[in-house]
């Protein structure tokens, strides 16, 4: 199912459509289809040696790249200048003339030139950057420097929106700042398209917890005012923080065994959608490509005594595509709609999204009329017919058919600026 690099017929085909597409409304994405998103790290052509060849562009709808980084005085920069514009793929030359954009950006740009369906978002932020958004969102000075900083390096990058990755303005101060940035984002957003990019909608997304003490100080519907959708991280419910293991990713709590269940995927949905008044359509249903472990346990809500060494040296994470482990017994917990394995003789047990669970959300997310799914992260899915992705993309149906924007008159980089036509012989139609 991963992607080749384009051939000439393919590209022919998908530029006969305009560089820069209508205006779309907000709530445009959940009438044209679901949404199913995929997060890719910049990081990932490190250890994972993941290469944006491998991209399912035609299982998804948004590339959220993560991360750009944040300056102390509030400009949004690129977080590994080499892997987002400087590391040439294949026999890419970097030596031709001009200011070009390589590395990702690059690589990106050609999937969103022969997959007008795909958006790519720039995700700003995530876990460990997050303490900075703080100090930006409390001062006005700083916002508008983040503001400016981060539709430029989004316009820069030649990519559709913006995701901000904020964990967790969980204080009502932090949240009512965190309004004033979401506001201040979107206002700049639909300013730089009205004058560069023909009233074409920039997509704004948040990633949202799952966790209530995380989310019980958000003024819901003020966030929601500037957001396209929110994508529920509905994974992590359970790691090497807690003291007993538990399911990571569960849809439902245990009354049988309530510390297996420390959160859950339907609480989450009951509160943003009941008490906080979110459309579901607005909705993505997060999942995890990759599985919580724990060594010598008896099993589930029970003490444990270390981590195993995942992959890639990842204390107590393995990628899904790793999953099961040898030895292990794959078990389905029917009550909370969750998998987990166990091991009887290493006593290792790991929680995880596998097919089934994948098929149970799929259910999930038309039942409860969401709008999509997201996944964290590209380098753990597996390949062919046991991709998590692939699967949620068959089992939701149809897809969100909102084009991407190619038009990037304000651009540093020439290539980005003139659509790539240093890469075909054919000529990009549309706004130059």
């Amino acid at each position: 199912m991963f992607q080749a690099f384009v051939a000439a017929l393919a590209l022919t085909h998908a530029l006969a459509s305009p560089l820069t597409d209508l205006p779309c409304g907000k709530n445009s994405t959940a009438k044209q289809g679901h949404r199913n998103l995929l997060y890719v790290t910049n990081w990932g052509i490190y250890g994972a040696g993941y290469n944006p060849d491998n991209l399912p562009v035609k299982d998804i709808t948004h590339v959220l790249y993560a991360f750009a980084d944040i300056k102390p005085n509030g400009t949004v920069v690129s977080s590994d200048p080499w892997a987002d514009t400087g590391k040439p793929f294949g026999n890419e030359s970097t030596t031709g003339p001009g200011h070009n954009a390589h590395g990702h950006v690059k690589q990106l740009y050609l999937k969103k030139m022969t997959n007008r369906n795909m958006k790519v978002i720039l995700s700003i932020g995530g876990y460990n950057w997050s303490p900075k958004f703080e100090p930006i969102a409390v001062d006005k000075f700083r916002r508008a420097t983040f503001v400016s900083s981060a539709i430029k390096l989004m316009a820069d990058f030649g990519m559709d929106g913006i995701d901000i990755d904020y964990e967790y303005p969980n204080t009502t101060e932090k949240n009512q700042n965190c309004v004033k940035l979401l506001s201040e984002l979107r206002l700049g957003l639909d300013d730089f398209s009205a004058k560069n990019a023909g009233g074409y909608h920039f997509t704004m997304g948040f990633p949202a917890p799952a966790g209530p003490q995380n989310y019980k100080a958000f003024d819901f519907q003020a966030m929601d005012k500037s957001l396209d959708f929110w994508s529920l991280m509905a994974f992590d419910f359970s790691g090497a923080w807690e003291n007993t293991t538990g399911h990571q990713s569960n849809v439902f709590r245990s009354k049988r065994n309530p510390q297996s269940t420390k959160a859950s995927v339907e609480r989450a949905f009951e509160d943003y959608v009941g008490e906080g008044g979110i459309s579901p359509a607005k909705i993505n249903l997060g999942m995890p490509l990759y599985g919580r472990a724990f060594s010598n346990t008896k099993g589930l809500g029970k003490s444990y005594n270390g981590l195993p060494n995942g992959t890639l040296g990842q204390a107590g994470i393995y990628l899904y595509k790793d999953l099961p482990r040898p030895g292990a017994t794959v078990h389905w917990d029917s009550a909370v709609k969750a998998t987990y394995s166990y091991n009887n003789v290493t006593r290792e047990l790991v929680t995880f999204d596998d097919m089934r669970s994948a098929k149970y959300k799929q259910a999930y997310i038309k039942r409860k009329r969401l709008g999509g799914a997201m996944f964290w992260e590209a380098t753990g899915d597996k390949a062919g017919d046991e991709s998590l992705v692939r699967s949620m993309a068959k089992g939701m149906g149809k897809l969100d058919q909102s084009q991407n924007l190619l038009s990037y008159p304000t651009s540093q980089y020439d290539n980005v600026r003139n659509g790539m036509k240093g890469n075909s012989t054919l000529t990009l139609r549309g706004k130059p």
